[in-house]
């Protein structure tokens, strides 16, 4: 028997919950050392170029997965959405590739965590989803969690600090463009175009401020393309393997692994109100995924009774 179908039966035998558990927080230290790599690349060259690397070698390492899963589910009838989705996409990875070159990691991964704070907001008031008082009052708690980080009134506050927020803000818009998408498309799709445009749309800003990279700066930007991609594709399994409250706690791993990373490599000490601040925006967050899993089960029951009842 070989290592990989030795290590492929034990870790079958775990149950789904702790896989997926295993998988998110797996994803969240792979994106930890892709905020270091980011910043490795960005003291040699401009952050919009990084940007076009990632999606180069993202798409390059992607290509012989979107081979095996063949071309059957790519057919759609929202190209232009999918193209806006990659467009806000890039935008979002520019401001976000931009803060962590100009910020500190731990500082700009914490004010990050906003993305489902703004993608509630977003459901409700775009989408025209139902969010409760709860919701509210969750979401409206986070964002007092970045008031703690950023502290206005008690510290000088750079104009440097709103881009990871912009960046989330961004991401958000991204989510619900997912959410319309994935109730017609097949994930595969999604993927697919998502890859297919960012490559040449990134390319056109970065030849603007175009360097050649070094072989260092070359191999971390590669090293950058292959930790995104594996990371989402563990995203994406632990959230089949597990309900979305049982998993998203662990993607919050991000600011000790990033916080970590930044220490090691960088000589950055986040502060203590970075931490007590990201606390407060990753429990609304959590809270929010887990009112969200509780809404979409009773949905569920209440719709399988409406079935029952018609037969």
């Amino acid at each position: 028997m070989s290592i990989r179908t030795a290590f492929a039966e034990r870790f079958g035998a775990i149950s789904a919950p702790v896989r997926g558990a295993i998988m998110m927080t797996g994803a969240a230290f792979g994106f930890s050392l892709m905020a270091g790599l980011i910043r490795f690349a960005s003291e040699s060259l401009e952050p919009l170029q990084v940007v076009f690397f990632r999606n180069f070698f993202a798409l390059l390492f992607m290509l012989p997965w979107l081979t095996s899963a063949g071309v059957s589910g790519l057919r759609t009838q929202h190209f232009g959405l999918h193209l806006l989705r990659a467009v806000v996409g890039l935008v979002s990875m520019g401001l976000w590739f931009t803060s962590i070159a100009l910020l500190p990691l731990a500082q700009a991964v914490s004010l990050n965590f906003t993305v489902p704070l703004f993608t509630t907001a977003g459901a409700a008031l775009v989408l025209g989803e139902v969010v409760r008082a709860r919701r509210w009052t969750a979401t409206v708690i986070g964002f007092l969690g970045v008031l703690v980080i950023v502290r206005p009134g008690m510290q000088e506050v750079s104009p440097v600090t709103m881009l990871p927020i912009l960046a989330a803000l961004t991401m958000a818009a991204a989510v619900m463009m997912v959410k319309t998408l994935s109730r017609t498309e097949d994930a595969n799709a999604m993927v697919f175009y998502m890859n297919f445009f960012l490559a040449p749309l990134s390319l056109i800003p970065a030849l603007f401020v175009w360097r050649w990279p070094d072989w260092q700066t070359l191999v971390a930007m590669a090293g950058v393309g292959l930790i995104a991609v594996l990371s989402h594709i563990l995203v994406a399994r632990s959230f089949k393997l597990a309900d979305a409250s049982a998993i998203v706690p662990f993607q919050y791993a991000r600011l000790p692994f990033t916080a970590l990373v930044g220490f090691l490599f960088f000589a950055e000490i986040p502060d203590v109100w970075t931490f007590v601040g990201a606390g407060i925006i990753a429990a609304a967050a959590i809270y929010i995924a887990h009112r969200e899993a509780q809404v979409a089960r009773s949905d569920a029951a209440a719709g399988a009774a409406r079935e029952e009842s018609m037969r």
